[in-house]
Order: structure tokens, then sequence, then C-alpha cells
């Protein structure tokens, strides 16, 4: 097969360095990737939103199957568009990927069919938003309704935090066209994981867990970010959990899809809170998360494209998955200045060193580009350096001896990831 993977992070990095292992996979293209893809896949420069340019590039290359990466593209529509051109695509369609694109929409969709949230108001008055979280009191979370690049959400711990949220979202526009509905919720209290399942419509196959970690500071400190790290698998989401998650929340939200005239095909990912009364969702993503991604297909030992393809044909129940019993554990190395204004074009240097620096040692690419033979820094997460280990303390230590080896002064990580699992494994 000739694939095109779409986008350009490290989520597409480690798809690319998953797929080109498949013995399906006779030809491997991504757009319009970066510069550590490049080392895996023909990258050619065409921008993830650029719906022709994409169509004139699988005509040209004769491509066979299209992974769409970003949430961007396929909440507006590029499954659709390819499809419609005679393209297969892993993804959900517009419609389906509503779910990530409208966090109102999620939340009614919970409602009419008994999935477990926080109780909420979805609104596009700010004042009417306001007098909410006068009403409701402190904590309590303010989220912009569309696409906010993972930034959206404000936990706010005060009601004046929560109300100049409001603000910054409805009136100065943080978020562009993001913020112009909100949705007001309860803060749930618990531990925050990661749950995915492969669907292709009618089917759900289970992944493994991850959980990551959103804050850019140690301590889980300072502004959410669209991830700081993660690790495979979450100890908290117990066997038992899980079979719980899939029944309360995956299947159902399945089943509404299917009867809202929106089938779901592609990957769903649950942001769940594991609380005292069971998990509840936070929010939907309709693709891999970023960086759980990078650990996932660590531990993944079964024949990704074969899978993906199964989910986009409607037989994803033949198709059974294997991992890797070690655990995988992810370090972001992101600019100086991120979330709020990364400093990019600083060089970074001593990756060769730094994948040798420690056993099991992968490095995959999130905002990279080569310049006249030098790496440069080109986004605010810009790389994702993973591990596995015997245990997560194992992979942890790996990582960041890994992570220590990197010449970048103008870059920083947390030093934490993993810390909750290693708590438990010291017991």
């Amino acid at each position: 097969m000739r694939v095109l993977v779409v986008g350009s992070g490290a989520r597409e990095h480690a798809l690319c360095w998953a797929i080109t292992a498949s013995p399906l996979c006779d030809k491997l293209y991504c757009a319009p990737g970066n510069a550590g893809i490049a080392a895996v896949a023909d990258c050619r420069k065409v921008a993830v939103l650029d719906f022709d340019g994409l169509t004139q590039l699988c005509q040209a290359e004769r491509i066979d199957f299209v992974v769409v990466g970003p949430e961007a593209p396929l909440v507006a529509g590029l499954v659709d568009h390819l499809e419609s051109e005679g393209f297969r695509c892993f993804g959900p369609t517009a419609d389906a990927a509503v779910l990530e694109g409208s966090k109102g929409f999620t939340k009614d969709l919970c409602a009419k069919y008994g999935i477990p949230t926080a109780a909420y108001l979805r609104t596009d008055d700010a004042e009417r938003a306001k007098a909410e979280i006068l009403s409701r009191g402190a904590p309590i979370v303010v989220k912009a309704d569309g696409l906010a690049a993972g930034k959206g959400v404000v936990v706010a711990q005060s009601v004046e935090e929560a109300l100049a949220a409001v603000d910054a979202m409805m009136l100065e526009r943080k978020f562009g066209d993001a913020g112009t509905e909100l949705v007001i919720e309860d803060t749930l209290f618990g531990e925050e994981v990661s749950f995915f399942a492969l669907t292709d419509g009618a089917h759900a196959l289970p992944l493994a867990s991850a959980q990551d970690h959103k804050a850019v500071g140690d301590g889980d400190t300072g502004p959410n970010t669209g991830g700081m790290g993660a690790y495979s698998p979450a100890p908290a989401l117990t066997p038992a959990l899980e079979q719980e998650v899939m029944a309360r929340i995956i299947r159902p939200t399945l089943d509404g899809m299917a009867k809202e005239g929106r089938p779901f095909k592609g990957v769903l990912f649950a942001g769940l809170m594991l609380t005292e009364s069971g998990p509840q969702l936070i929010e939907f993503n309709t693709r891999f998360g970023d960086p759980e991604c990078e650990v996932l297909l660590r531990r993944l030992k079964s024949d990704l494209l074969t899978a993906l393809v199964a989910a986009r044909d409607g037989a994803l129940d033949t198709i059974s998955l294997r991992w890797d019993e070690r655990a995988a554990l992810g370090v972001v190395l992101a600019a100086e200045g991120y979330p709020e204004a990364p400093r990019t074009g600083t060089p970074i240097a001593g990756l060769a060193t730094a994948a040798k620096a420690a056993p099991e040692v992968e490095i995959f690419h999130a905002g990279t580009k080569a310049v006249e033979g030098a790496l440069l820094a080109d986004g605010g997460r810009v790389l994702v350096v993973t591990a596995l280990g015997a245990s997560v303390a194992e992979a942890q230590a790996r990582a960041y001896q890994a992570v220590d080896a990197v010449d970048w002064p103008g870059g920083f990580c947390r030093r934490d990831i993993g810390w909750r699992a290693v708590a438990r494994e010291r017991g």
C-alpha cells in the first residue's frame, strides 16, 4: 500500500514510525511532516487544511490509504473530501468529529444518552455564563466550545479567575471563534486518565491506557498545555474500570452517534476523571492524543496499519491487538516561553547521542525543521523523548537519561513525568 499520513507533530512521527514497519506499507508519505519524520517518510510541503493540495498529492502519488493525524482537518471535513475523491481514509467524518469540534455538542449528547459527565451549562451569552459562575461558585471549569489546540480550558480556583476566563474567551476572543460559545461545568475530582478505542462505527476495540501531564510545570503547576509528557499503562485504570468505561461511556457514545446519523469511525479518545462515583467523561477527542500516541505506539506489538484499515473498512471484529507488557514513558521538550510565547529558531544538537544514552529510547520530533544541515526548533512542543522499561520508574529513568543528553539550551521540560505511577510502584 502507498500510505499518506497528514500532520507534522510527534503524534504523526510516531504514526509514521509504526506504519513504516508494517508489511502492508510499500511507500510512506507525510504532509507536511517535519525534520524527524523525513527520516522515515517522503515529506511533502502541503498544509493539513489545503484540501485541494492534499487531493492532488494523493492523485499524483497514487495513494491507497490516508491517515489523518490532527483534529483541525478532521473537524473541517478532510476525510469527507478525500473519500469523495475515491481515497480511503482513517478518521471520522466532519459530522462525527463534532465530538471534538464542539464541547457543547458532546455535553448535550452525554445528557441525552446517559453518559456520565459533569453538570454543565452551554451558552453563547457572556452574562449568562457569568451568572452561572456566580451561582455555582468555585472551583469551576470554563471551556471554549471549539478547537483551541488543547488550551481552551480553565479550571478556575476562584470566581474571579472564572469570570476573567469568560472575558478572555468571549470578549477578548483569545481563542478566536472557538470562544463563541462556552461550556461552564462543575469541577470533577479524582485522577485523570486517557482512554482510547478504535472503532469502525459498529465495533470498538480498546487500546492501552495512558496518562498525560497537561500543566506546564512540575507538580502540575502553571497553565495547561497540549501535554508535557505521558506514560502507558496508567495503573489507576484497572481492568474492571476499563470494562466500565467501555460499557458506560464508549459504547453508549458510539450507539448515540449512530442514532444521531453521525456514525463514528476512527479513534475515540476519552479524557476521563476517575471519581469516587466512577469514571466520568471530561471531554472527547477524535484522534490519537499527543503525547499519548507516542507511548501507546511504543508498546503496540501488532501491525498498526492493518488495524487502521480494518477500522475504516468495518472489520474491526477481525482484529486483536498485542501489547508489550513493559511500560512506556515520554517526556516533551518544549521551547522556552511555551505555551504562551515559545521562542522558535533555536538550534538543537546531540539527538544521536541522546538516542543511545539509555536502552529502548526513541525520539519523536514534534516541531523541528532542518536548515542548512542544522536542526532548529519550529514550534512550542519540539521533541518527545520516549523509553520503555520493566516499570514506569525504569522507563522514566531511561527517558530522562536521554533528555539530559540533548544539547538544546533553548528548551525545557518537566522533570516529574510519571510521578503518580512511580509513587504507586514504590508503595
